[in-house]
C-alpha cells in the first residue's frame, strides 16, 4: 500500500474519532452546565432563607428599640424593613415558579407564614399607645413572640435541610453524567492519539523519516558531488521507492557527467599546456632551450609516458639524445636514423612486448610500451620523440596518440625554425671562411660598447699576420686559406668564453674583451702569438713553415675613448710590425705606443 493510501484511511479514522470526542465533551460540558445550575440553585434558596431570617430578626430588633425608646428612627427603620420583607416575598414567589419540590413550597410557606405572625403581633406591639410601652415590651419580649421566632428558625432550617438534599443529588447527577461524557472524551482522545502516533512512528518513522534520514545523508554528500557515495537499492512500490530510484537515475546522470566533465577539464589542460609549451617553443634561440622546454612540459601534459628527445645530425645519418623526462628505460645514446622505424617511416611507428608490430633496434628489447614519434619539417626528418610506458597496457599511449602527434608536428617545426635561424644567423655574422664574426659584428659590438655607461674596460686586439702574401703567392691560395682557418681556430681556443674573435678583413683580425684591462689583454696577445708560432703548418704535403703574427693591443676606460678605440689598437699593430713583427704592442691611454717586451723569435 503506498503512503497516500495509508495517510488518506488515517486521516479519516482520526477525523471520526475527533468528532465524537468533540461531542462527548460537548455531552460533558452541559452536564457540568448543569451541575453549576444546581449549585446556583441552591445558593439562590440558602440566600433566600437567610434574608428572610434576618429581615426578621432586624424588625423585631427595630420594634423592641421602639419601644423601648421611643425614638422615630427606629419606628422608621422598622417599616424600611417591612418593605425589604416584601421585596422578599417576591422573589420567594419566584423561586416557586422555577421549579422547586413540593416539600420546598411548603416549608417556603411555612416561612412566609411564621413571618407575617411575627410580623402582625410587632405591628400590633408597636400600635399601641404611647402610655402603653410596658405593654408592647411585654409583648415583644414575651412568651408568644420568642416561640414564633423558634417556629421561623425552625422552618428556615427545614427549608435549607430540602433544599441541600434535593440539590446534592442534583449535583451528584449532573457530576456523574459529565464524569461519564469526560472519560468517553478521553477515551476517544486516546485513541486518536494511539492513531497518530501509530501513523508517526509505523509511517511518518519507519517508511518516511529513516528512509529519508538515509537519503538526506545520500543527498548531501552527493550535493557536494561525492558521487562515490553508494546509494542502497529500495525495493518498495511507493513514493520512498521512487525517490531512491530517481536518486539512483541522478547519481549515474551525475557520474557520467561528471566523467565527461572531467574528461574535458583533462583535455582543456592538455590543450593550455600545448599552447604554453608553443609559445614557449616560438620563443626559444637555442637548442638547448628548446630541449629544457620540452622536457618540462611534455610530463605535465602526459604524466604517464616517459620519454626522451633526439635530434638528427646535419648529415641525416645520427640520431643525438637532447632532452629526457620521467626517466625513461630507454638507453641515453645516440643512434643510427635507419635503427628507428618511425623515422624510416616517417609516420608514428609502435612497438610493445606483445610483438604487435615489429619493435624498433634502438629500444634494445625494452619490455615497455613505446611509441617513437618522427619529428619532420618539410617532409624531412630533423629528430625524433621517444614516448614509453611502463606495465601492460598501452591505452595511454594511444589515448594521447592525437596529441602526440600534435606537439611532435610543432616540436619539428621548431627545431626546423632554430636550425633555420642557425644558418641564417651564421651566414649573416660569420665569415664563411673562418667561421669567425664577420666586421658587421664588430661594428655592431663597438657601437654597444661606446653607448655602455657601466665604467668596465674594454680591450681590443688588432692582428695581422706576417707576411701572408708569402703563402698566397709560394704555395697557392688555397694555403693562405688553411693558415687564416689555422690562425682563427687557435683564436677560439685561446680566447674562448673571455671575448669574441672578428674577421677585420683580408689577414687581419680583431679580438674585444669586455672586463678586460690593458696588462691582461696584452697577455692575452702574448697567449696568442707565442701559440700560433708553436708548429709550422703543412698543405698539399709541402711545409708552409711557421705562421707569426703581430698584435696591436688597446683599452678603453670610458666612452669615450671606445671611439677610437680600434684606432689606437690598429696603430700599436702598426708599431708592432714596424718593430721587427712577431711582437705584441700596447697603445698608451692618449694613443700613443709602448714599448713592447717580446720581439720576434
Amino acid at each position: 500500500m503506498r503512503i497516500n493510501e495509508i495517510t488518506n484511511w488515517a486521516y479519516g479514522i482520526t477525523v471520526v474519532l475527533t468528532v465524537l470526542s468533540g461531542g462527548a465533551f460537548i455531552m460533558s460540558s452541559r452536564s457540568a452546565a448543569q451541575e453549576r445550575a444546581a449549585i446556583e440553585e441552591r445558593q439562590a434558596f440558602d440566600e433566600l432563607a437567610d434574608a428572610l431570617e434576618l429581615g426578621a430578626e432586624m424588625r423585631s430588633d427595630a420594634a423592641r428599640s421602639y419601644v423601648m425608646t421611643g425614638e422615630q428612627r427606629h419606628l422608621q427603620a422598622f417599616r424600611g424593613d417591612e418593605s425589604e420583607e416584601h421585596r422578599l416575598e417576591k422573589e420567594a414567589d419566584a423561586i416557586r415558579s422555577r421549579g422547586a419540590a413540593e416539600l420546598e413550597i411548603a416549608a417556603l410557606a411555612d416561612i412566609e407564614r411564621d413571618a407575617d405572625a411575627l410580623d402582625k403581633l410587632e405591628e400590633d406591639a408597636v400600635a399601641l399607645p404611647g402610655g402603653s410601652r410596658t405593654d408592647a415590651s411585654g409583648v415583644l419580649f414575651g412568651a408568644e413572640h420568642e416561640r414564633l421566632e423558634t417556629a421561623l428558625a425552625e422552618s428556615v432550617n427545614q427549608f435549607r435541610q430540602l433544599v441541600s438534599v434535593r440539590t446534592a443529588s442534583a449535583v451528584r447527577d449532573a457530576q456523574a453524567r459529565s464524569d461519564q461524557w469526560s472519560l468517553v472524551a478521553k477515551i476517544m482522545l486516546g485513541v486518536t492519539a494511539a492513531l497518530f502516533l501509530g501513523v508517526l512512528y509505523f509511517i511518518l518513522r519507519r517508511r518516511v523519516a529513516m528512509p529519508l534520514m538515509r537519503m538526506s545523508g545520500i543527498v548531501t554528500r552527493l550535493a557536494r558531488q561525492d558521487y562515490a557515495v553508494e546509494v542502497p537499492h529500495d525495493a518498495r512500490r511507493d513514493e520512498i521507492g521512487d525517490m531512491h530510484q530517481a536518486i539512483h537515475v541522478f547519481r549515474d546522470n551525475a557520474l557520467e557527467r561528471d566523467r565527461l566533465d572531467a574528461e574535458r577539464r583533462a583535455e582543456q589542460h592538455t590543450k593550455d599546456l600545448i599552447l604554453q609549451m608553443m609559445h614557449r617553443l616560438q620563443a626559444c634561440l637555442t637548442q638547448p632551450e628548446l630541449a629544457e622546454v620540452v622536457s618540462l612540459f611534455a610530463p605535465q601534459i602526459f604524466p604517464k609516458l616517459a620519454g626522451r628527445f633526439f635530434v638528427l645530425n646535419d648529415s641525416r645519418t645520427l640520431l643525438t639524445p637532447v632532452g629526457a623526462w620521467l626517466d625513461p628505460q630507454q638507453p641515453n645514446v645516440s643512434f643510427s636514423s635507419s635503427a628507428c622505424w618511425g623515422v624510416r617511416r616517417g609516420r608514428p611507428h609502435l612497438s610493445n612486448h606483445h610483438q604487435d608490430d615489429v619493435p624498433c633496434p634502438h629500444l634494445d628489447g625494452a619490455l615497455s610500451t613505446c611509441l617513437c614519434v618522427p619529428l619532420t619539417a618539410q617532409g624531412d626528418a630533423i629528430g625524433l620523440l621517444c614516448f614509453e610506458e611502463g606495465g601492460d597496457t598501452r591505452s595511454a599511449v594511444e589515448g594521447s596518440r592525437l596529441y602526440l602527434e600534435l606537439i611532435a608536428e610543432n616540436i619539428g617545426l621548431a627545431v626546423a625554425n632554430l636550425q633555420l635561424r642557425d644558418r641564417l644567423m651564421n651566414l649573416a655574422v660569420r665569415d664563411a671562411l673562418t667561421g669567425l664574426l664577420n666586421r658587421r659584428c664588430l661594428d655592431e659590438a663597438l657601437a654597444r660598447a661606446e653607448r655602455d655607461d657601466s665604467g668596465k674596460p674594454l680591450s681590443c686586439l688588432m692582428m695581422d699576420i706576417d707576411l701572408f702574401k708569402r703563402f698566397n703567392d709560394e704555395f697557392g691560395h688555397d694555403a693562405g686559406d688553411k693558415v687564416m682557418q689555422y690562425v682563427a681556430q687557435i683564436m677560439l681556443d685561446v680566447v674562448k668564453e673571455t671575448g669574441n674573435c672578428y674577421r677585420f678583413g683580408g689577414e687581419e683580425f680583431t679580438v674585444l674583451l669586455p672586463g678586460c684591462g690593458g696588462p691582461d689583454a696584452f697577455e692575452v696577445a702574448e697567449r696568442l702569438r707565442e701559440k700560433i708560432a708553436t708548429a709550422p703548418l703543412s698543405h698539399g704535403g709541402r711545409i708552409l713553415g711557421m705562421v707569426s703574427v703581430s698584435i696591436g693591443v688597446a683599452e678603453a676606460g670610458s666612452s669615450q675613448a671606445v671611439a677610437n678605440l680600434l684606432t689606437r689598437a690598429d696603430s700599436a699593430l702598426l708599431g708592432a710590425k714596424a718593430s721587427g713583427r712577431n711582437r705584441s704592442m700596447l697603445a698608451g691611454s692618449t694613443g700613443r705606443t709602448e714599448q713592447n717586451a717580446h720581439p720576434s723569435a
